[in-house]
């Protein structure tokens, strides 16, 4: 492309914000053009203009060949690719050459544009290269911006989807909203806004504390006038002791619940809440295999949960299962295991439905507050599921392939972790929302909300409590500034210094803080796509285990 195709115009700009649903930040060059001339791929300074350094060059941004490549990875052939590297000797040369010719480019982008060296992300290029395929749309917008024969498996890429897309005719018509403005702020910078300030956050959160309490307290006097008066209560039928379990990646959890329902509201009294961390999803990402290790330790979880339900006699029972199982080709072997424990059958539930159930529990944090649109971000072990709703009503939802376990094995794997390491995860984060922003329109939200046990330890370590307290965590209101002070300081950490911290879980010090760092670019990049509407974070202790529980009454 000539030097005047390659500089974007304000009509680019323009353009790429509309297919991508939101403003575009830091875009240098326009890296492909469809036939007509449209953008096809951003490419994005090597460094960030807020400092933070950003590997991914290369940004596919056209919908029609996004949703292509979407359908290419969803039918698993990542996976057979990075197989074709460890088997196939001369593939695997041309795809290191390929990131060899990667680096190479963006050290030439970052000269002309005026970003200069970035010596944190040296030796580290985008899309999984060398070695492992992870990103398709990475290596797509590659083949796209430098042409046939450098990228092979991006040419292979370009060539399967030629069902959906070619490289030989337009696909622009109708495939985003050019009626609309386009969403607009600085559409080439990347800027931060500040947050509220600190007197309408203690406003905020001491409402929201004072609702919370009249709620807790109203449950536990509606719970000991059951127990009190029985025949008053309606019990066995007004009153349903549940049992949920949810077994993710990292952790296995238990939920034994009253559940009373009156005038369609229906409230839980914890009667027993436990943890235990049996890293079910260890090593799956690598070899697509729950191990005889982790099965053996969830298995000891499970009766252990068996034992406590039965103690407990709750009357109903739902065992959910979600990320490493979904992923795991020897998914059998646990289910027969926990159907054998627990007499009934595990519900290895899909990314949509466990987002729906997230949202159900984290949204009891709100107490009573209605109206507003809500983001519920669960932050998993090996996934995060992104939710879009309002007054209990989920309007869209998105599953995406990462979480603290995962980022741990595939980026932060020194102690404590290089810049270089965190700049790969970063940019794989800020990937996986834009997979996010086509399903779910982020940048719509009034409020944002965290659950699971990454964020409630990052708010615990942004508190500086003296140990772990539910009840200190649940409902707090954190600033963006905040969420990410404390996020940097746990990444920054070293694995000793982490397991000193009297609230740290020792099942999750060595995750922590690629847990965190994930956590940290969602609350920073919601805040810009909102425009600093929502520049706070609110962490919730409910979630997906409460969801389930609510769940079992149906």
């Amino acid at each position: 492309m000539t030097p005047e195709q390659l500089t974007p115009t304000q009509e680019d700009l323009e353009t790429l914000s509309r297919q991508l649903g939101r403003p575009v930040r830091d875009v240098v060059e326009i890296g492909a053009r469809c036939v007509c001339g449209n953008p096809l791929v951003a490419t994005t300074a090597p460094r960030l203009s807020n400092g933070i350094p950003f590997p991914t060059t290369y940004y596919l941004t056209h919908p029609v060949i996004t949703a292509a490549v979407s359908r290419l990875e969803a039918a698993g052939l990542m996976t057979e690719m990075t197989a074709r590297l460890e088997q196939d000797p001369e593939l695997a040369e041309r795809y290191r050459q390929a990131h060899e010719a990667y680096l190479k480019v963006r050290n030439e982008i970052g000269e002309r544009t005026g970003t200069g060296p970035v010596p944190e992300i040296d030796g580290v290029s985008a899309g999984g290269m060398p070695t492992r395929v992870k990103c398709l749309h990475v290596l797509v917008g590659h083949s796209l911006a430098a042409g046939p024969g450098v990228n092979p498996l991006g040419d292979e890429a370009l060539d399967a989807v030629s069902e959906w897309w070619t490289r030989d005719r337009c696909y622009c018509v109708g495939a985003w909203d050019t009626s609309s403005p386009a969403p607009s702020r600085d559409l080439s910078r990347h800027t931060k806004t500040q947050g509220l300030s600190a007197q309408e956050l203690d406003r905020k959160r001491a409402a929201r504390r004072a609702a919370l309490q009249a709620e807790r307290q109203a449950a536990a006097g509606e719970q000991e006038d059951s127990m009190e008066h029985p025949e008053e209560a309606g019990m066995p039928g007004g009153v349903v002791r549940v049992a949920a379990v949810d077994c993710g990646t990292n952790s296995i959890r238990l939920l034994i619940a009253d559940a009373r329902t009156e005038n369609g509201t229906t409230r839980l009294t914890d009667v027993v809440r436990l943890m235990r961390i049996v890293r079910l999803g260890e090593g799956v990402d690598a070899t697509g295999r729950l191990s005889d290790a982790a099965l053996e330790r969830t298995f000891a979880a499970a009766d252990e949960y068996a034992g406590l339900i039965r103690e407990h006699g709750a009357q109903r029972v739902r065992f959910v299962a979600t990320s490493a199982t979904r992923d795991a080709e020897n998914r059998q072997e646990f289910t027969d295991g926990i159907r054998t424990r627990l007499g009934v059958e595990p519900e290895v539930i899909s990314g949509d439905e466990e987002a729906a159930l997230s949202f159900a529990g984290a949204a009891s944090v709100l107490a009573g507050e209605s109206g507003a649109r809500t983001v519920v971000v669960d932050l998993g072990g090996g996934s995060t599921e992104f939710v879009l709703g309002i007054d209990g009503e989920v309007l869209a939802a998105k599953s995406t392939d990462m979480g603290c376990v995962r980022f741990t094995e595939r980026h932060l794997v020194s102690d404590p972790p290089t810049e270089a390491e965190i700049a790969l995860a970063r940019g794989d984060v800020l990937d996986m929302i834009a997979q996010v922003l086509e399903t779910v329109p982020l940048a719509t939200a009034d409020r944002l909300i965290g659950v699971a046990g990454t964020i409630t330890t990052v708010s615990a370590h942004a508190l500086k409590l003296p140990e772990y307290s539910s009840e200190a965590i649940h409902g707090t209101e954190l600033s963006s500034g905040a969420v990410d002070h404390a996020a940097s300081s746990l990444i920054h950490m070293s694995r000793a210094e982490r397991a000193a911290l009297p609230y740290m879980h020792p099942g999750r010090v060595d995750v922590i803080g690629a847990g965190a760092l994930i956590w940290q670019t969602i609350v920073d990049r919601m805040e810009e796509l909102t425009d600093g509407r929502v520049a706070s974070a609110i962490t919730s202790e409910h979630d997906i285990l409460d969801g389930i529980a609510l769940s079992a009454l149906r």
